[in-house]
């Protein structure tokens, strides 16, 4: 990218592989980067291309205007946060570790109770699309205070403010994190099923990616009838999805694999079926009814 013309003060806290990133983006732009890490020694590599080491987190969010915390997880950025103390007073603070909502919320109390404008985040794409157009940030807060900052932070990908509720975008990323890994983990698992029946993954891959393709239109479709409550007029309903189950369940044992995935939408759809939806649409299971009947 392209150095920026206004310079801002920005603080990194955190120099794991994407708070690397973040910085090396932030001073691409041009911007006036401070760091501070747990260890210091992880600030050499971002140290040597212009960045200014802090010795403690309130001495790196006291220089800036804005402070970004990419940490390994929200309790680790509680605990930097309560070293800043009421260094953090009148400052822009945004939380990007990948957590839970309840501990954004937290996150947001502390940092709002030491006078700091606070902002949630969650980082949506890998540490290579930092500061290009295909890198994704999401933010919950203040709409000003992300306006406020949008020249800044829009230098470290695309930026989408999903509303005011503190929570919402670790909501966005958990929800999103579990759709991708349990994804990641059917490819695996049925890569090995592939690899007992004698197939191996570069075979397996062509079609595997057919399987990608469809995805596409299918969660659209879903999403609509999640939205809309509408589960009828099936075109996969529970009767077949349940009986392909069965199937999918057997082909994994017969593997000399678990199938714990497999079996725990298998329950869902079966409590569907028994309870009458047999010829509606996978929208109608319920995960959440069926862990409380568990």
């Amino acid at each position: 990218m392209t150095t920026h013309q206004d310079t801002t003060t920005v603080a990194v806290l955190g120099a794991g592989p994407m708070g690397q990133a973040l910085a090396g983006a932030l001073l691409d732009r041009g911007h006036d980067v401070v760091v501070w890490n747990r260890t210091a020694t992880r600030l050499e590599p971002v140290v040597a291309r212009g960045a200014r080491p802090a010795t403690t987190p309130a001495e790196a969010v006291a220089q800036a205007t804005l402070t970004l915390v990419n940490v390994i997880d929200n309790a680790a950025a509680t605990a930097i946060v309560d070293q800043v103390g009421e260094a953090a007073s009148g400052r822009t603070i945004i939380g990007l570790a990948s957590d839970t909502p309840d501990s954004s919320r937290e996150l947001q109390s502390r940092a709002t109770a030491l006078g700091a404008r606070y902002l949630g985040g969650a980082i949506m794409t890998p540490v290579a699309t930092i500061g290009t157009e295909h890198g994704s940030i999401l933010l919950d807060g203040s709409e000003d205070v992300v306006e406020r900052h949008r020249t800044v932070l829009e230098g470290l990908g695309a930026i989408s403010w999903v509303g005011e509720q503190p929570g919402t975008a670790a909501g966005y990323d958990m929800a999103l994190l579990d759709f991708f890994w349990t994804s990641i983990g059917g490819y695996l698992h049925g890569a090995e099923v592939a690899r007992k029946a004698g197939i191996d993954a570069a075979s397996l891959l062509p079609h595997a990616l057919g399987i990608v393709s469809i995805l596409t239109p299918i969660v659209t479709d879903l999403a609509g009838r999640l939205d809309q409550g509408t589960h009828d007029d099936a075109t996969s309903d529970l009767e077949s999805i349940s009986a392909s189950l069965d199937h999918l369940v057997h082909a994994a044992h017969d593997a000399g694999l678990g199938a714990d995935a497999l079996e725990a939408l298998r329950r869902v759809t079966r409590r569907g079926v028994d309870a009458g939806h047999g010829k509606d649409e996978i929208t109608r299971v319920s995960f959440a009814e069926a862990a409380a009947l568990a």
